[in-house]
């Protein structure tokens, strides 16, 4: 079954796009969550997924060599449906994904368990998510720090939108003053140009009056 598509999905990818996030080269900060979620929630796969309009693309992956699968086999998809974590305790006996290709062959996905990237106006990017090759259950305290790495990996994404609109404030303040500069440049040549006429005049009427 291909992953559901929200009503709200044009404003969702609208938002999605502002952060300029996908297809970024890894970042550290977010590789840390990542891992931190595998190791908490003991999963060989750990992810950090982002949904656009026909893909999802992995920020950040802990045990997957795949930067992107398409949307329509993604369970990240699913997960951005809901308002917390979308938990699949055992895909193969699961309608909406048994016969999915991620599941039928390699990772050959068992278990997935996905906290959705919720934006502060309430749209979800994509999802942290752990994944695991055999059925089973997240402890509460497992699903609980999922849900606080999610709101970390979302605070991440807010932190770096910011510092990229001041530096494109800056860039545009640096190239006012810049413009400003040579206005004023421009107006002090001309200001000399005008006393240069000025003076010229003068003399001429000078020479005038003497003859």
């Amino acid at each position: 079954m291909s992953a559901p598509v929200g009503r709200g999905e044009a404003k969702r990818l609208k938002v999605l796009w502002e952060y300029e996030i996908l297809d970024t080269v890894p970042e550290e900060v977010f590789d840390d969550l990542t891992e931190l979620a595998a190791r908490i929630c003991e999963a060989p796969i750990a992810l950090i997924s982002l949904v656009d309009e026909d893909r999802q693309w992995f920020k950040s992956r802990v045990g997957m060599t795949l930067t992107e699968t398409s949307r329509d086999i993604s369970f990240c998809a699913h997960a951005i449906q809901q308002h917390d974590l979308f938990i699949v305790p055992d895909a193969t006996k699961d309608a909406r994904f048994a016969a999915n290709p991620l599941v039928v062959s390699d990772p050959k996905i068992r278990f997935y368990a996905g906290a959705p990237l919720i934006t502060p106006d309430g749209h979800a990017l994509g999802s942290l998510c752990v994944i695991d090759k055999e059925p089973r259950q997240l402890r509460l305290e497992q699903q609980q720090a999922l849900r606080v790495l999610a709101r970390h990996v979302m605070t991440q994404l807010e932190l770096r939108r910011h510092a990229k609109d001041l530096a494109e404030a800056h860039n545009a303040r640096e190239a006012t003053k810049g413009e400003l500069s040579k206005v004023q440049a421009e107006n002090a040549k001309l200001k000399r140009e005008l006393a240069k006429l000025k003076k010229g005049e003068a003399a001429r009427k000078i020479t005038k009056k003497k003859k």
